[in-house]
């Protein structure tokens, strides 16, 4: 479905369901398509951990923006070596909080910046509760 040209066929494969031996075949098989089975929003937390040891940071960078990743994933991308990954760490709202916290203080400014975007944003909605 990713591949069609289809546009109604590509949004589905960004939410539909597949068996879990499915999402391990397509990720064996179809290296190209691993950064749109992160994208999927039913894809299995075992998946995402998969994926968070991806050799390419597009597929890490896309499992670190995921809300559904385990906090343990997240804490690992937070150290992965590529700066728009560990950005997406900071900028994702379910970030364990002291990995944000870390995240502020990164050697990159980009890193540093989405973790203070995303502190002043929680501070924010803290306020306003």
């Amino acid at each position: 479905m990713r591949t069609s040209e289809n546009l109604h066929d590509q949004d589905r494969a960004s939410r539909e369901n597949a068996p879990l031996e499915v999402w391990l075949e397509i990720i064996g098989k179809y290296p190209d398509l691993r950064r749109w089975v992160a994208h999927n929003k039913t894809v299995p937390a075992v998946v995402l951990e998969m994926l968070a040891d991806d050799s390419d940071p597009t597929v890490r960078a896309t499992v670190a923006r995921r809300r559904s990743a385990p906090s343990r994933v997240l804490e690992r991308l937070a150290r992965d070596e590529d700066a728009t990954v560990r950005a997406r760490v900071a900028s994702n709202k379910r970030a364990p909080l002291g990995v944000v916290r870390r995240l502020a203080e990164d050697q990159s400014w980009v890193v540093r910046d989405a973790a203070k975007n995303a502190l002043e944003a929680r501070r924010s909605a803290s306020d306003q509760l």
